[in-house]
């Protein structure tokens, strides 16, 4: 029998080790349920595509920047990688109760030892291709080979229960969502095709960082909007979530980023907003634009009818994201 697992392993195409596009989550509203479904928890993190070649190892961003300066201890833990392999995860800071905490993770340096990297595909073993193996089988083959002796790398649980009763454990952790996957997908690097989803559970997104409001410390607050094809489209100007020194952060971002004109092609508002106050020319006047270089995640009540946010909250800035990518969710 194990004879016949290493003749079909050595069957599989062979692919060099190194980055890859990783495999996409479509948003959902309801979570995919039945049989064919598994599911795992939504970490609030940074993807990761961890690469062990011959030679070293790498752990890349999901745009393929090199994390290794940035998370070294990781970088050194994917040492224990069998040669030429590629595996797909994500980057998390866990807080004194074992939470994801991504506060935590931006401030890296200081946090190094609550950073750990989590394991949940195995994408290439031994230079031989495992993307158009079913996840079921990857899973299998990367529990069975995967010794991971440092603390930094853990594999990622995978839950085969009923999607209400997943839904409920998250809720009750106080945790971000849920990531559903059909059990027979192949990895199709880069693509979005509903075979993975992801529900969230708290009322959020990213979206393009556009301008900004100078103010105390910084910034008072910061102007965001998303991409409707070529057109950045304004929803909000997010003053709350800041404390003196994220506005210090923030506004030492931007300031290099300033730009001559505005890029929302929907400002300057005019007429009287039910919610807020209206950005229209004269307050425009106040604004400093930036290049569109930067991702912000805020939390909302709800989307209004004008295609608003309410009562916005700012939680961070992710440099993971490219920004064209940032699009409306449902």
């Amino acid at each position: 029998m194990a004879r016949s697992r290493e003749r079909n392993f050595n069957s599989l195409p062979r692919r060099k080790a190194g980055f890859i596009e990783p495999m996409e989550c479509a948003l959902v509203s309801k979570l995919p349920a039945g049989p064919d479904w598994s599911y795992e928890v939504k970490f609030d993190g940074y993807r990761a595509i961890g690469v062990k070649t011959s030679r070293e190892s790498i752990i890349y961003s999901r745009n393929g920047k090199n994390f290794n300066k940035r998370y070294p201890h990781l970088a050194e833990a994917l040492g224990d990688l069998p040669a030429d392999t590629v595996v797909d995860g994500e980057v998390v800071a866990l807080d004194d109760s074992g939470r994801p905490d991504f506060h935590a993770l931006q401030h890296f340096k200081a946090s190094a030892s609550r950073i750990h990297y989590f394991v949940f595909d195995l994408l290439v073993l031994r230079e031989r291709d495992l993307t158009n193996m079913p996840l079921i089988k990857r899973r299998e083959l990367m529990k069975s080979v995967l010794k991971l002796p440092s603390e930094g790398i853990r594999v990622s649980e995978q839950f085969d229960i009923a999607a209400e009763n997943m839904l409920s454990a998250v809720r009750n952790q106080g945790l971000e969502g849920v990531i559903a996957k059909r059990k027979n997908s192949l990895y199709e690097a880069g693509k979005r095709t509903g075979s993975w989803a992801k529900m969230r559970l708290s009322r959020g997104q990213e979206f393009v960082v556009g301008g900004f409001i100078p103010g105390p410390h910084g910034i008072d607050s910061i102007i965001v909007g998303y991409y409707r094809g070529k057109d950045l489209l304004y929803v909000a100007r997010v003053r709350n979530g800041f404390v003196p020194s994220t506005r210090r952060v923030v506004y030492d971002k931007l300031k290099p980023l300033a730009i001559d004109r505005c890029p929302f092609v929907n400002l300057p508002e005019t007429g009287r907003a039910r919610w807020g106050e209206i950005l229209d020319a004269e307050k425009m006047k106040k604004c400093v634009w930036v290049r569109q270089e930067l991702v912000a995640v805020v939390e909302f009540l709800e989307w209004t009818e004008g295609d608003r946010l309410r009562h916005s909250k700012f939680i961070s800035l992710r440099d993971d994201k490219d920004p064209r990518e940032v699009v409306k969710e449902a």
